[in-house]
């Protein structure tokens, strides 16, 4: 299964408005069953802030749900899969606070975001726990990546773990091929 994004429904009034972010049956409706066992939260507070290419290594891998509870984010999906005829490409959404609107990563994906306004909330559930020894990346800016980043008029801000990341072209990991290429990103409305 390739990446797609998710709306949740919101059910608005005067008062503001109640959504379900997540469901594990809808999504099981739409083939997701992963059973997420950690939830994750990050805050950014400048806008520029890149976060990735992360991932874990097999067999400590992670799916991924991914939302943006306070602020905007370009998220990324890079196909990492080294089987799979979409190798080393990319798709990517613009995911808010305002729209509701969810990337759902399966294994076999490195991850990243940039921050496009300050003070950026990113919660995200994955179907696996944190091990240290299976965390692994890809620099962000990797050119066989090619990556089309938002251009913004500050410079990117990194960690220093993150801008001492390897190329694509370094990876050594091996993730299962599903038989599902990578393609263009598409929607579901919970």
């Amino acid at each position: 299964m390739p990446p797609i994004v998710i709306t949740p429904r919101r059910f608005a009034d005067e008062r503001g408005w109640f959504s379900e972010t997540y469901s594990a049956r809808s999504l099981a409706q739409h083939g997701i069953i992963a059973e997420f066992c950690q939830d994750n939260q990050s805050f950014s507070s400048a806008a520029g802030t890149v976060r990735g290419l992360h991932f874990q290594s097999p067999p400590f891998a992670q799916a991924k749900l991914v939302r943006c509870v306070s602020g905007r984010i370009f998220d990324v999906a890079v196909d990492i899969r080294r089987e799979s005829p979409t190798f080393g490409q990319w798709v990517g959404a613009v995911l808010s606070a305002e729209d509701g609107k969810q990337l759902y990563l399966p294994t076999g994906y490195a991850h990243g975001f940039m921050t496009l306004e300050p003070n950026c909330v990113i919660a995200y559930k994955v179907d696996n726990f944190y091990a240290a020894e299976a965390e692994g990346g890809i620099l962000w800016n990797d050119p066989k990546i090619g990556i089309d980043w938002p251009k913004l008029e500050i410079s990117p801000r990194l960690s220093g773990k993150d801008e001492k990341l390897g190329s694509l072209s370094e990876l050594t990991v091996k993730f299962p091929y599903d038989g599902h290429p990578l393609q263009s990103l598409t929607e579901i409305k919970l």
